[in-house]
């Protein structure tokens, strides 16, 4: 019998190529997204494809969530308030959907013993220098006056949540913390950087680069991180255990500017904006944000193998198809 997968948060970008993956691998899969920041779009082609069901709810509907899990083997809880300039224009919903959604999963997952996959994010390390940064490193987060560090306090809260059901209820839980994961599908609508310098870049139209340009990221392409989660979910030693998930290859914002202008043959200027111009006065930034994925490659093997340039290059061709229909 197919292993029955249900994801919470399925529509958004990472959510569905984890759908496209599972069904590729035998899962039944269902897929709960209220499409407040997900999009049907990214799941419309799977409707064809047996084993697939969709439900366009909210996560705390106990009702709805009730019945989902009581007909799957494995929960991949993705949906979150997501983006910098959401969390920063919306901080009730961000942190009321965080940790509400995620109590509302515990709960029930707890119910039935069902698995628990639960997607964290390196935003909890906060303003730590220590780089590269392990699993169990301090966190050091900003004032809370800044609601840009509400986001990564209300995945905190949900990571002791779910290590403490799986330390006092013996819940099967895995807690994976995301870096700057992209690819196609992922849109620039709530601050995500690479598809909205690739939209300024093929329009020719400034790429604005928030702050300095010399904070430090890496990049890791979705189809990488996928492999990562459905391993983790397939593992049988990883229960109570936190998990890096990232690429260790490093550039600075205005290099990334400068090598998406290249590849798209791109006549933009860059140009530097102010953190409060871009988001709110006194906004703080981590200055590098580097994963150690030792821990990862230990348990499962997993490591990524996309080069930076080629998913610049499978973004630069999503977008573009994008473009050519908003045109049509």
């Amino acid at each position: 019998m197919a292993t029955r997968a249900l994801i919470t948060g399925g529509a958004g970008f990472i959510g569905s190529h984890l759908a496209e993956q599972l069904l590729n691998r035998g899962y039944e899969v269902t897929v709960i997204d209220n499409l407040s920041t997900g999009n049907f779009e990214n799941i419309a082609p799977l409707e064809r494809r047996i084993g697939f069901r969709f439900a366009i709810e909210d996560i705390r509907n106990t009702t709805v969530m009730d019945r989902l899990v009581s007909e799957c083997d494995v929960i991949y809880h993705l949906a979150a308030a997501v983006g910098v300039l959401n969390i920063v224009s919306s901080p009730i919903d961000t942190i009321e959907t965080n940790v509400g959604g995620t109590e509302v999963v515990l709960k029930t997952a707890r119910r039935y013993r069902r698995k628990v996959l639960l997607a964290s994010t390196s935003e909890v390390y906060g303003k730590n220098e220590k780089v590269p940064f392990s699993e169990d490193d301090d966190r050091t987060l900003g004032p809370t006056t800044k609601s840009r560090w509400s986001y990564a306090a209300s995945k905190e809260l949900d990571e002791f949540l779910a290590l403490a059901y799986h330390r006092a209820a013996d819940l099967p839980v895995v807690i994976f913390r995301l870096f700057n994961t992209v690819g196609a599908r992922q849109r620039g609508h709530y601050g995500m950087v690479v598809p909205r310098f690739v939209r300024w870049a093929l329009k020719d139209e400034p790429i604005q680069v928030y702050g300095d340009g010399t904070q430090q990221r890496c990049f890791c392409n979705v189809n990488d991180v996928v492999q990562a989660i459905i391993g983790l979910g397939e593992a049988s030693n990883v229960n109570g255990e936190v998990f890096n998930i990232g690429s260790n290859e490093e550039i600075s914002i205005y290099e990334l500017a400068e090598r998406i202008k290249a590849r798209t043959h791109s006549r933009s200027e860059i140009q530097l904006i102010p953190y409060d111009q871009a988001y709110e006065a006194g906004f703080e930034d981590m200055r590098r944000r580097v994963p150690d994925i030792r821990k990862i490659q230990a348990c499962i093997g997993w490591q990524p193998t996309t080069s930076l340039d080629e998913t610049i290059d499978q973004i630069i061709a999503y977008q573009k198809t994008r473009l050519h229909d908003s045109k049509g």
